[in-house]
């Protein structure tokens, strides 16, 4: 648990469980946080599988996670009452974290009231933003997330949402990269492009043979050498684009921390991948995205700043016919839609050549 901070300066927690994307953009937030009080303790609560990500934030002063065990949770509390919070931010609002944020202590207390989403707990918090449906659907994420800080009187003087990779883990995946281990700035190096095939929903996941072929295209055309990266359980993916590509791709198979993940990123000229966590690390530390959505709200979830590029049919979109299909199919359910499969090769590949043709 941290250190007290000096005399006067606020002491902040901001709780946020998951996921991977969220805790990225929530960047956005301890910025400004810290342009505001440039003293302040911030200090970010998530569970476990996400804390490491927070250390490559530059404003975060401490990242702890949620306890793993029931045997945790008593030192955890003591602990937390011991740090003598002073404003708590609550992105989550569950009984969990709403019970946390008052036995914290904090004189400000604050969360969401959203529009259609019950507010719970509210005598547990001192304050609480109004989000409308309308408001919620018609801007990206990190503008919800700042209205928090409306409450807490911090202006809003930026929308950055910035990770600096560490040096340890930027040594750890050079080696990875062989002799391409700098990003290209000159045409007649060969440029790198990363494909992260994987998704949490397999609803949006794009076909494997045309990974394939986009990623032959591009080693065929722009000389470029593709690599593959994705999680554990997503190995036998990359095997299956490797099983259909006609080119040579790298798949990057080693285990990496969230650290290390981010540096990789940072090496690439341009980053392939769906709608996801890796989405957003990619975009924080500056690598250029191609993201291929598929029935979510793309205003709301799209990756940060003018160097991306969003691929996504109109919506709502038809569904194929059962039989070209791994599952039933909902078209207005975006979890439970396959519409990212209506974007081609030829949309994806051209999409991926300008924005690898923008780095050179």
């Amino acid at each position: 648990m941290p250190a007290h901070p000096p005399a006067g300066a606020p002491h902040v927690l901001i709780i946020r469980r998951r996921y991977l994307g969220d805790i990225v953009l929530l960047g956005s937030v301890l910025r400004n946080l810290r342009l505001h009080w440039p003293d302040a303790q911030l200090t970010v609560l998530t569970e476990e599988p996400f804390s490491g990500i927070l250390a490559l934030n530059p404003d975060v002063t401490t990242a702890i996670a949620f306890p793993r065990s029931a045997l945790e949770w008593p030192s955890f509390l003591a602990a937390i009452r011991r740090a003598r919070f002073t404003h708590v931010l609550d992105f989550d609002n569950t009984e969990k974290t709403a019970l946390l944020t008052r036995f914290t202590g904090a004189l400000l207390r604050v969360c969401f009231d959203r529009e259609l989403i019950k507010f719970r707990y509210r005598s547990l918090y001192t304050r609480s933003a109004k989000v409308t449906n309308a408001f919620y659907d018609s801007h990206h994420i990190t503008d919800t997330y700042l209205e928090l800080l409306r409450l807490l009187g911090v202006p809003v003087a930026t929308r950055e949402v910035r990770l600096v990779p560490l040096a340890a883990d930027l040594a750890t995946v050079a080696p990875l990269l062989g002799g391409l281990n700098q990003k290209s700035k000159i045409p007649n190096r060969k440029s790198k492009i990363l494909i992260h095939p994987g998704s949490r929903s397999a609803y949006r996941i794009w076909p494997a043979a045309r990974f394939a072929t986009v990623a032959d295209r591009l080693q065929d055309e722009l000389d470029a050498q593709v690599f593959l990266v994705a999680g554990s359980a997503e190995q036998a993916l990359v095997q299956e684009i490797r099983g259909h590509a006609k080119t040579h791709l790298v798949a990057l198979e080693r285990a990496l921390t969230v650290g290390q993940f981010a540096a990789l990123l940072s090496q690439f000229d341009v980053f392939l991948c769906h709608d996801s966590g890796p989405m957003h690390v990619a975009a924080a530390v500056g690598t250029p995205v191609v993201a291929l959505f598929s029935g979510q709200n793309a205003t709301i979830w799209r990756p940060l700043g003018d160097r991306h590029t969003l691929l996504q049919t109109s919506l709502p979109c038809a569904c194929f016919p059962a039989g070209q299909l791994p599952g039933p199919c909902t078209s207005d359910d975006s979890y439970k839609s396959y519409c990212v499969r209506q974007l081609t090769i030829d949309q994806v590949y051209a999409a991926t050549r300008a924005a690898l043709l923008r780095r050179l």
